[in-house]
């Protein structure tokens, strides 16, 4: 029985779902769009990697979350006099800690629960960094979730090649670039991403892996608009941040935890 069940939940990530399938969604109280990411295994980094089973499913952000979103939840303006910032509710927020994102999160939680609008054992974070690398890949298992091709990369992600090199040293406005296989916009540009784990060397691997109990930099994901294409990949990972780092190429996008009823 075990075998069928493990079986059965690796159908859920495998290329299948990047041959055009629309996957649900849904839109909360502030107008945050998150795409249902289904359970499921796949391989987790590059080369052997490293073999991953997420038993739960969970919504993810189809953006970064912009300066409009986060001005609802939580009123102030990281971005405000900042150099390298568009300022617009479209464009992502930015100088946004690991701790300023946790604290919105948790926030967003608060006020969805009050309203009526959040089950009680559901929850806003940001998603581990095996979610976000499953979410980015849609099911793929190339260096980027269009191919191999980066010459492509300019067709779906703010990046060095499109945005730095060319004087546009800022994030841009999310979901004008084409989506990945599963509607996710941005996934490997734009703004680098926090995750919840704390960042080891080695991949934490198995079943719903959330990295190591402690460490000195949380790791952070999407290559930015600053990143080459290498830096791109969905496989690619950054680790050089303090929880309390802020600067203009940092954000995140939520996840929102699944209702077990």
């Amino acid at each position: 029985m075990r075998v069928a069940v493990v079986v059965a939940a690796m159908l859920f990530c495998m290329p299948v779902f990047a041959q055009g399938v629309k996957l649900k969604s849904v839109t909360n109280s502030i107008g945050i769009e998150l795409v249902e990411i289904p359970a499921g295994a796949f391989t987790m980094g590059e080369g052997e990697g490293v073999a991953v089973t997420l038993t739960q499913g969970f919504f993810l952000g189809r953006t970064e979350v912009t300066q409009g979103e986060w001005m609802q939840v939580m009123t102030s303006q990281n971005w405000s006099g900042k150099a390298n910032v568009e300022i617009g509710d479209k464009f992502p927020a930015s100088f946004v800690s690991w701790d300023d994102a946790t604290e919105f999160c948790e926030t967003l939680t608060e006020i969805e629960r009050k309203a009526g609008t959040l089950k009680a054992d559901e929850e806003y974070r940001l998603p581990t960094e095996a979610e976000r690398e499953c979410a980015c890949r849609a099911g793929t298992t190339t260096a980027y979730s269009f191919g191999n091709d980066k010459k492509q990369l300019g067709d779906y992600a703010w990046f060095s090649g499109n945005a730095y090199l060319v004087g546009e040293k800022y994030a841009h406005k999310v979901g004008m670039k084409k989506p990945n296989p599963w509607g996710l916009h941005d996934m490997h540009g734009n703004v680098c991403e926090w995750c919840s784990d704390w960042y080891d060397e080695k991949l934490s691997g198995g079943t719903d892996p959330v990295g190591p109990e402690r460490g000195s930099g949380r790791v952070n994901r999407g290559g930015g608009w600053g990143g080459d294409p290498g830096i791109c990949r969905s496989a690619n990972r950054d680790y050089d941040c303090i929880p309390s780092t802020r600067n203009d190429r940092l954000g995140f996008r939520v996840a929102r935890s699944q209702s077990a009823q």
